[in-house]
């Protein structure tokens, strides 16, 4: 559990209660009393705090609902391929796509839950699909012709086959909405099923696991996890030393929590809200070390990968 501040000093820059803070209008005795059944500021305060809401300003709710915009391109792109050219759309196309279907950010809802509805609306406007995900699927010989028939019937793409005495080994490509029914159907064959890419497209995989290709697979579907989000942390890093570099006079503040330099103020107070940050503080709590940005957004697609597909079936 992470540790509060108990001291209020550090959290309120007065214990007074407004009306109307904009305009400096003190709240008046009868209303706390109305409103709290109290008048006694500094407990009212601790009960806002508890139980109230926090107001975001205009700008911050907008940059808030920009990089959740944002995130969700991203997922989508990472989770879709153009079906004619089996590969990606590029992030800016698919903001384009969104901007004209009209979506609009629901900053209450998470970000994947999201990106899926995207997925299925825009499938209804322009050429696009799920990347098809990895799978290794193993079994006794005798069962294998079963499972042949429903790959057929899924329109699976076989990537390898291998025998190994009484048992079948295959890999293969499926839309992700199968997934739960062929984890199922290969398991009441007595076999099992392994995840070896959730997301497989013409840029690279997006792997649940470490994978080392059979032989047989082509050099296109060998390659390395896709390292667009690598890419994108990696510039965006470059662009804050280069801040660094020239704007050396203002003050750079750090992060405990991430052990790393953050920025001035405003990127200092940016990231606590992101993804790296609670991520480093979960860890926190569990007495484990702090990750990278980098090694964060890996732990997190393998942490999420087998929850992330109760979300497919669609």
């Amino acid at each position: 559990m992470v540790q509060s501040e108990r001291d209020l000093d550090e959290v309120l820059q007065s214990h007074t209660v407004y009306t109307n803070v904009g305009k400096g209008v003190l709240a008046k005795s009868k209303d706390l009393l109305a409103a709290f059944g109290m008048d006694d500021q500094t407990k009212i305060c601790l009960e806002i705090l508890e139980k109230g809401e926090l107001q975001v300003a205009g700008k911050e709710r907008e940059s808030q609902l920009s990089n959740q915009f944002r995130d969700i391109a991203t997922i989508v792109m990472l989770k879709t391929i153009n079906p004619e050219t089996q590969r990606p759309y590029t992030i800016s196309m698919i903001e384009r796509l969104m901007h004209e279907i009209h979506f609009a950010v629901d900053p209450h809802s998470n970000s994947k839950k999201q990106a899926l509805d995207v997925i299925r609306e825009l499938q209804k406007h322009f050429p696009i699909k799920r990347s098809p995900m990895r799978l290794r699927l193993t079994l006794p010989q005798q069962n294998f012709d079963s499972l042949a028939e429903k790959l057929t019937e899924w329109k699976t793409v076989t990537v390898s086959k291998d025998e190994s005495g009484s048992q079948v080994s295959i890999v293969c490509e499926m839309d992700p909405g199968l997934f739960r029914d062929c984890d199922a159907f290969v398991r009441n064959l007595q076999g099992r099923s392994e995840i070896l890419a959730i997301s497989v497209h013409g840029e690279g995989d997006i792997h649940a696991d470490h994978y080392e290709g059979h032989e047989e697979v082509s050099s296109s579907e060998s390659k390395k996890p896709t390292e667009d989000v690598v890419q994108l942390s990696e510039k965006i890093q470059k662009q804050t030393l280069s801040a660094d570099d020239t704007q050396g006079q203002v003050k750079q503040n750090k992060c405990s929590t991430c052990d790393a330099i953050v920025g001035d103020a405003k990127q200092y107070r940016e990231h606590f809200k992101s993804d790296w940050h609670k991520h480093n503080l979960k860890r926190k709590t569990r007495q484990l070390p702090p990750l990278s940005a980098d090694e964060c957004r890996a732990d997190e697609e393998m942490s999420d990968s087998k929850s992330d597909l109760n979300e497919y079936s669609f």
